[in-house]
């Protein structure tokens, strides 16, 4: 059962506000070096500490009403894009837009503001959940320190009880705990926790990986009414692309940390243009009449602690050159809302 594909008439860049832009934005994780470890690097005696470059110089903008599909292979970044895009981490290089304005610019109220602003829905909803607090307190805790809550003990039950409705949950159940719950209603309450600060923006990662197919298309179909009920916009995080072509309206292609691809859905998945997105696609099954093998995609992933010199996906490409050794490609229009980082696309 798939969910019903929204209305992509307002899913064109450009048109409305982005709620979110990134520009050039990195993220590298590593031990920071102190005095005696710098100095040893410095004499020769060591070398510097490894670094992983987890995100690596990302553009990426999001539209007010859009849903905006992240693809790759596990270990490519995409988590650590959406915890940047919600606020949780922030980057090591690069600036982050919110409604126009750079997040390095806001003041700290402005900021936890911005924050309650776009939230995110996790992969496991049951360690994201304190174990120790019952329901009723996971959903309402936030709204009531930031003061979304106006009244007592009463005004706060009532809107607890709101919040578990819109995610599909009876307010009977709120003063039970996390354990008490299945898969599928823990990650409602996930949600229901995502919607009590009243967001503009949800980022979903893997938010339906962990459960069974029928209770991923009902979580799905809650995601697309709540899209339409309260406008949301969504950055939807998976690996899963039979997901992703049903649920988006632009898709964009992450590969060791950077966006490689990037087009509205039914171009990438009826024309992709990169030898990895080529590659991913071939690998969906689908139901034809005809025969055909199915090759798996050459190659491991490589390590984000020594990725790969120029284009990151040259080891696996079975259309590499010299060129795409030494030199990165540039995330560059091919087409109408269509961008590629492939060195082929300026070949003759």
């Amino acid at each position: 059962m798939s969910p019903a594909r929204p209305n992509a008439s307002t899913a064109i860049p450009g048109v409305g506000a982005p709620i979110v832009e990134l520009r050039g934005v990195s993220r590298r994780f590593g031990k920071t070096p102190d005095l005696i470890d710098r100095a040893a690097v410095s004499l020769g005696l060591t070398k510097p500490p490894p670094v992983v470059r987890a995100v690596d110089d990302v553009d990426l903008m999001i539209v007010k009403g859009e849903v905006v599909g992240l693809v790759g292979e596990s270990g490519c970044g995409k988590s650590t894009l959406g915890r940047i895009v919600a606020g949780i981490l922030p980057p090591s290089s690069g600036q982050v837009f919110w409604n126009g304005r750079a997040l390095d610019t806001l003041s700290a109220a402005e900021r936890r503001t911005g924050a309650l602003r776009t939230q995110m829905v996790f992969q496991n909803p049951f360690a994201s959940i304190n174990p120790r607090l019952p329901v009723a307190e996971v959903v309402g805790e936030a709204p009531r320190i930031h003061g979304l809550i106006k009244g007592g003990r009463a005004a706060q039950a009532a809107y607890v009880d709101e919040q578990l409705r819109r995610a599909g949950l009876d307010p009977s159940l709120k003063q039970r705990y996390a354990h008490q719950f299945s898969g599928g209603q823990r990650q409602r309450i996930g949600i229901a926790r995502a919607l009590a600060v009243q967001p503009d923006m949800l980022v979903c990662d893997e938010a339906v990986a962990a459960l069974d197919v029928s209770i991923q298309a009902q979580i799905l179909n809650l995601f697309m009414d709540l899209r339409k009920t309260l406008d949301l916009t969504y950055l939807f995080i998976s690996h899963d692309l039979g997901v992703v072509e049903h649920l988006s309206d632009r898709v964009a292609i992450m590969y060791l940390g950077r966006i490689i691809e990037e087009a509205p859905t039914e171009e990438v998945f009826g024309r992709p243009n990169h030898p990895y997105t080529q590659a991913l696609l071939e690998e969906v099954p689908r139901i034809e009449t005809r025969k055909r093998a199915f090759s798996s995609l050459k190659g491991e992933l490589p390590s984000p602690l020594h990725p790969p010199s120029g284009c990151h996906f040259h080891p696996r490409c079975p259309h590499a050159f010299d060129r795409c050794k030494v030199e990165r490609p540039k995330l560059r229009n091919i087409g109408p809302l269509h961008k590629s980082a492939c060195h082929l696309n300026e070949q003759p």
